[in-house]
């Protein structure tokens, strides 16, 4: 199948595109990201609702094998919902995650609050960044321009991201699950060590965001702090053509190769 996965009720079939780089036989981490937003847009709420908040943990690798999908609502109200989604792997916890939906209501807000501009060259203008050293079939289906930088390269880097590939066969990506597709992103666009003598996977994901993000290109705008003794952070503002609209911090596990 050409999407990254089919979801038949509770049971999620994986086709070979959601592989990533760090083991051929794992998922790419965004891949079961966007498919927990993916879920819990779909748990029904009592008014219109949007994604505000996803934190994602990646308990395990997670394998490109079926998968069984697990939602609950944890509080229910008139503002606010908050969703959990698991997601199993032969009945061991691969990822849990804990979404935050808020009523969507809009405000007169004053004139002057403005949103802060992106200084940077837009996806038009930034040049293709073909993404080398990392040709993870999860990778391919991503387009990538930097603004600024390069990905995968040591140094902070701002690089714009589009996803071409299907997440869930039948169904079109959410702007929700483009920023969070993107934002898994974050430790390969603000690396600051070499990728062919270090890995630094992320052990989770935080995406926070003030509105929901428009058109099909998102900016992380990184950076990485590295610690001494094997964890690290990669942060990123959030952005489209429009201005800045979010945030994701991810928390590393810094090895010698």
């Amino acid at each position: 199948m050409e999407a990254i996965y089919r979801v038949e009720g509770n049971r999620v079939l994986v086709s070979p595109h959601a592989a990533g780089p760090w083991n051929p036989r794992m998922q790419h981490g965004s891949a079961p990201a966007s498919l927990a937003v993916w879920a819990a847009e779909r748990t029904a709420a009592p008014v219109e609702m949007r994604v505000a908040r996803v934190t994602i943990d990646l308990m395990r690798p997670v394998p490109l094998s079926p998968l069984t999908l697990q939602t609950d609502v944890l509080r229910e109200g008139r503002k606010i919902q908050l969703c959990a989604v698991r997601l199993l792997a032969e009945d061991t916890l691969v990822v849990a995650a804990t979404v935050l939906k808020i009523k969507a209501q809009p405000q007169p807000l004053p004139p002057d609050l403005g949103e802060a501009k992106v200084e940077l060259p837009g996806p038009a203008e930034s040049p293709e960044d073909p993404a080398r050293f990392s040709s993870s079939p999860f990778v391919t289906g991503m387009s990538l321009r930097a603004a600024r930088g390069r990905f995968g390269v040591p140094g902070k880097a701002a690089i714009w991201y589009r996803v071409d590939r299907p997440l869930v066969e039948g169904f079109s990506v959410s702007q929700a699950v483009r920023a969070v597709a993107a934002a898994d992103f974050a430790n390969g666009t603000s690396s600051v060590l070499d990728f062919r003598e270090w890995t630094f996977l992320n052990a989770d994901l935080t995406v926070s965001m003030a509105r929901q993000p428009v058109g099909e290109w998102i900016l992380l705008d990184g950076e990485s702090w590295i610690g001494p003794d094997g964890a690290g952070l990669a942060m990123a503002r959030l952005a489209d053509e429009q201005g800045y609209f979010g945030r994701a911090v991810q928390s590393l596990v810094i090895e010698k190769r």
